[in-house]
Parts: C-alpha cells; structure tokens; sequence
C-alpha cells in the first residue's frame, strides 16, 4: 500500500494507485484510493472519507462545506454536496 501525503494540486489529481491519502502535516488517514475518482476540476476528488471521524466540516455557503484535517485542523480544502459521481453523493 502506499501512502501520499495530501496536499491536492495537480500532483494527486491523476495519481490512481492503490493506498492511502493522509494529512500532510499530522499524516492521520483521510481519503481512500477506492473512493478516488476522475472530475473535471483540477484538484482529486473523492467521494468519501476513510473515517467518520476523519474530517471535520464547516459550513462555508449552502452546498460547500470547508472542510479540515479531524486530527490537526490542517486545512484540506471543500466538501461539494450533490457534486459526486452518482447522484445525491458528495464531492471532497
């Protein structure tokens, strides 16, 4: 398994191998590369999280969610609702 440090950019958008995403700073486990997949925005895209707990999410506008490390408080990015693959799943 391996396992990458997430940061976002345009360094793990493309990046499919099997393994685990952490938190750059603290390197508790975030995302799955079973729930990774292609979007057009320039950032990877998951549909969910590895644990419950693995994230912490606040509302930031109605339909995203500012969302960070549940460990640490590192900032990750956004949670986009109703913008996942299928429909009614979200977006990290």
């Amino acid at each position: 398994m391996s396992f990458c440090a997430f940061f976002g950019g345009e360094a793990f958008r493309g990046h499919f191998q099997p393994g685990i995403y952490v938190c750059s700073k603290c390197g508790y486990e975030l995302f799955s590369s079973t729930a990774k997949y292609q979007h057009s925005s320039p950032w990877p895209a998951f549909t969910e999280t590895i644990h419950a707990d693995s994230v912490a999410k606040y509302e930031e506008r109605p339909g995203a969610l500012k969302v960070s490390c549940g460990k640490c408080g590192n900032g990750l990015g956004h949670e986009f609702l109703n913008d996942g693959p299928k429909r009614g799943q979200s977006r990290f």
